[in-house]
């Protein structure tokens, strides 16, 4: 038997104008804006959520924006879009491809703004349905991990009801018409780490007078490539990647400094801190054994938490969707190592559900190479690639998944 949840949702998204959602994503698509500077995106959504009945203010952290719709007595509820790009230059050939050098959406913020915006005009527009509050959200900075807390610190929670439940939605790869739910840990912990390694400068021609902090960089990342393999358990998940190296100016000049920035993913704060130890163990002991004149720097960049999921409040979505949608749509694919900074929204102790919703087009999946999920899964476009291009056809779907999702959660 289906849900009142479900006959409502689908209900209310039965005559949903796609094509202006399209035009919608399609446009923000074209004017990517970067983390806390994603001023024309906010004004799209505020224009957004004004008209569909929201009390929205902008400016919320920088440039948040939160919208609100008293509905009688019930739950307060939480949908949360965040809104940033990220500098890559696009490389999808799509007509609606960016228009701004270097900055594209390939996470995909662009179609969760999307979403958003159509689901708090479905809901709004089916508010005798429903009873309690709705706080949508549009989140700067996802991408560098700062804009949830922001957004807190600006007195998110002082200017609006504090929510009952939180709910959130990634796009990802995999054959469009997919919605995944983990009850429970579903994305890891990231930290970034920053190395100064301190060497001594001067004439390529003369490496006897200098301590080179290229090599000693050299040796500090190949050696760095035995903390997960060698160090951790294997029953544990974790990721180092070295993704940026720095040093000199010329060929012929040996500098004086090189710097290497590394980025870590976990599932727990003991293994992270367990990395974190061995990183500084290995930078200090290949800088002793160069004879480099200082002790290199250690400095911890951004991060972001664990996000673990309510099973109660992901498992009453997670059978919303199944009724939506179908019970083949949903699936448990176990944690991603992903991060997010959705949780912070949460405040350490408010219940929510994250999911994620696929996006490949059938004509790129069906032409991806392999067999099974997991070999095309890994051939097609991901987040964060030049290449990545969620299809259209999850445009409505989307939608539904946060309308339903919320009305799971809603008092009837």
């Amino acid at each position: 038997m289906t849900s009142a949840a479900a006959r409502t949702a689908l209900d209310l998204t039965a005559d949903l104008a796609v094509p202006a959602l399209e035009d919608l994503y399609r446009d923000l698509h074209r004017h990517p804006e970067p983390a806390f500077k994603e001023h024309r995106t906010a004004g799209v959504l505020a224009q957004r959520l004004t008209s569909a009945g929201y009390e929205t203010t902008e400016g919320i952290g920088g440039t948040g924006v939160a919208g609100l719709l008293r509905n009688g007595d019930g739950p307060t509820v939480l949908l949360r879009a965040d809104m940033d790009a990220l500098p890559v230059e696009e490389q999808t050939g799509l007509p609606y491809a960016s228009t701004a050098p270097g900055l594209m959406h390939a996470c995909g913020h662009d179609l969760h703004v999307t979403w958003l915006a159509g689901a708090a005009a479905a809901l709004s527009a089916g508010r005798d349905t429903w009873s309690g509050t709705l706080l949508v959200v549009g989140q700067p900075a996802e991408e560098t991990g700062n804009g949830a807390a922001a957004m807190i610190e600006d007195g998110l929670y002082d200017r609006f009801p504090r929510p009952d439940v939180l709910l959130g939605q990634h796009v990802a790869p995999g054959p469009a018409g997919l919605y995944a739910h983990v009850p429970g840990l579903i994305m890891s912990a990231s930290t970034d780490v920053e190395i100064v390694v301190h060497g001594q400068g001067g004439h390529g021609s003369r490496p006897e007078t200098t301590v080179d902090p290229i090599v000693t960089a050299a040796y500090i990342v190949t050696r760095l490539q035995t903390v997960v393999s060698r160090e951790i358990a294997p029953r544990e998940s974790a990721v180092l990647t070295v993704g940026r190296i720095e040093a000199g100016t010329a060929p012929n000049i040996i500098p004086a400094t090189a710097r290497i920035w590394l980025n870590l993913r976990t599932q727990s704060r003991a293994v992270r801190d367990r990395m974190v130890t061995a990183i500084r163990r290995i930078a200090e002991g290949e800088c002793r054994a160069a004879g480099c004149p200082r002790e290199p720097e250690l400095i911890l960049g951004d991060e972001f938490p664990v996000t673990v999921n309510d099973p109660d409040t992901d498992q009453r979505v997670a059978a919303v969707h199944r009724e939506v949608f179908g019970a083949a749509t949903v699936f448990d694919p176990g944690p991603a190592m992903g991060s997010e900074d959705f949780s912070r929204l949460a405040l350490d102790e408010l219940p929510y559900a994250y999911w994620f919703v696929t996006s490949t087009s059938a004509d790129t999946w069906d032409a991806a190479p392999g067999t099974d999920l997991m070999e095309k899964f890994d051939a097609v476009p991901s987040n964060h690639s030049p290449y990545f291009a969620p299809d259209l056809s999850t445009v409505a779907p989307g939608v539904r998944t946060l309308v339903s999702g919320a009305l799971a959660c809603l008092a009837a």
